[in-house]
């Protein structure tokens, strides 16, 4: 990965967390993306999100005009060049809602065959983590530091993770994922994109979730791999664009979780 690449990169992170901190614990409007679909399920949306993820379009078209974009709140522009940059202003908006810092920015970079630099920034705490070339860093004012997962030679020694415990899981996937977390030491909800960084950081050994799309999981790849860890789909096959994911730090561990979620997803 080249540095200028790496530093535009960082610029769109940078544009981001300019918008989106103002907004954060203010009295806001709120709108229901979910509200108008055959089967409502509420999926907020605010001008935070909106903002931010219009301020790295403006960079990517002034900047890298050839490059595609996929947002999740504005769409899909054709890339001229073979990558997209693939954006999530606000990763976690129902934490961002309930005043939380569980959420985050995601930017990946797509070169059409899978994401190869990632970014989770957390404007707020000010902590930025970055995977790319096989290797991942968090970024702080004082300074830098790799990333690595613990090692985790069993289930039952592990803690697991999910954004919510039934939500984004049918019946099938959550009497699967009752059944890991029955045969692990701990598990814990509610991390949105941070329980990953966390996980990179030797905190978490297992998160699974039922339903991601693309801009939900695409930064996080590079970031994990570059700890030492492995995503793939419940499945236990390499990563495409979304769906089932299991991220875990230690293959072992991660071989038990697909033995328990296969098929489910």
């Amino acid at each position: 990965m080249d540095r200028d690449t790496i530093a535009f990169a960082h610029s769109l992170a940078d544009a981001a967390a300019a918008v989106i901190r103002p907004y954060f614990r203010q009295r806001i409007q709120v709108i229901d993306k979910g509200a108008t679909g055959p089967k409502p399920i509420f999926d907020p949306v605010t001008e935070a999100d909106r903002g931010a993820e219009t301020a790295m379009r403006k960079l990517i078209k002034a900047e890298r005009p050839n490059d595609g974009i996929l947002g999740e709140e504005h769409g899909h522009e054709e890339s001229r060049s073979g990558l997209t940059w693939i954006l999530d202003p606000i990763d976690g908006t129902r934490a961002f809602i309930t005043g939380r810092h569980t959420w985050g920015t995601l930017i990946a970079l797509h070169d059409g065959t899978r994401p190869t630099l990632g970014i989770i920034d957390q404007p707020i705490l000010r902590e930025r983590f970055i995977g790319h070339g096989g290797k991942s860093e968090l970024i702080t004012a004082d300074g830098r530091e790799p990333l690595r997962v613990r090692a985790c030679s069993s289930l039952s020694q592990a803690v697991v993770s999910t954004t919510h415990p039934w939500g984004y899981f049918d019946r099938a996937q959550r009497e699967a994922f009752e059944s890991l977390c029955g045969d692990s030491r701990m598990s814990y909800f509610g991390g949105d994109c941070y329980a990953y960084a966390l996980l990179a950081m030797g905190f978490i050994d297992v998160i699974v979730e039922g339903r991601l799309a693309p801009w939900d999981v695409a930064a996080l790849v590079p970031i994990i791999e570059g700890a030492g860890g492995i995503v793939t789909d419940w499945d236990g096959k390499p990563f495409t664009t979304g769906g089932s994911v299991i991220a875990a730090g230690d293959k072992r561990t991660h071989a038990e979780a697909v033995a328990i979620l296969k098929g489910k997803g």
